[in-house]
């Protein structure tokens, strides 16, 4: 499985953006799935994830009631919905699939990453 992140974007603050992380090659059934982002000279931390039944959703504080994370099942894609977008926002965001049931907020317990893809929000 491959996975492709897209839909990030230039935006001012308030807005939102859609992310989407289409995987290939491969189903995205019974796994894990998680975004992750990582500004310059930060380190990469954890922003939602959603367990493979989609029935479980972990999110940082910082992006709680903000952001959503979905996925289909149908499409073989994760989703991350962007509101209220802020400048500290800005960051790189990556996708990422754990084999893991028991997974925690760790980029450590996400195995299989895609590249990333650029939000930049503008105050």
């Amino acid at each position: 499985v491959q996975l492709q992140a897209s839909g990030g974007g230039l935006v001012q603050a308030g807005d939102s953006l859609r992310l989407s992380c289409q995987a290939s090659e491969g189903p995205l059934d019974y796994v894990a799935a998680a975004w992750f982002r990582q500004a310059p000279g930060k380190e990469r931390e954890f922003v939602a994830a959603i367990n493979w039944r989609g029935s479980t959703r972990n999110y940082a504080n910082s992006v709680k009631g903000r952001f959503t994370i979905s996925r289909s099942i149908a499409k073989n894609a994760v989703y991350l919905s962007t509101n209220n977008l802020k400048p500290e926002d800005t960051a790189v965001y990556f996708c990422a699939t754990s084999l893991k049931q028991n997974y925690a907020d760790s980029p450590a317990d996400f195995s299989l990453w895609g590249q990333g893809t650029q939000v930049t929000v503008s105050s």
